[in-house]
């Protein structure tokens, strides 16, 4: 197993653009905004990749279904 696993996924790599254009898109919202809204979503967003990456990373079937969970709630939150 490489040192980095997350690096080998497709999905992470989706969920690294979807980073980078939530937050070119949240850039635009409103000054009132950036406090509330434009942060839980950024916070949200990087957790699910940061989930994923970690969750790749460990060696038990029950540790990575867990970050996986942890990922799958966080893309729920961004998605409401």
């Amino acid at each position: 197993m490489s040192e980095r696993p997350h690096k080998k996924l497709k999905l992470w790599e989706k969920l690294m653009s979807l980073v980078e254009e939530l937050y070119a898109i949240t850039g635009h919202f409103p000054a009132h905004e950036q406090y509330g809204l434009v942060a839980q979503m950024r916070r949200a967003a990087v957790s699910v990749a940061s989930n994923i990456a970690e969750g790749s990373a460990r060696k038990g079937k029950l540790e990575k279904v867990h970050f996986f969970t942890m990922a799958k709630g966080s893309l729920s939150e961004l998605d409401a």
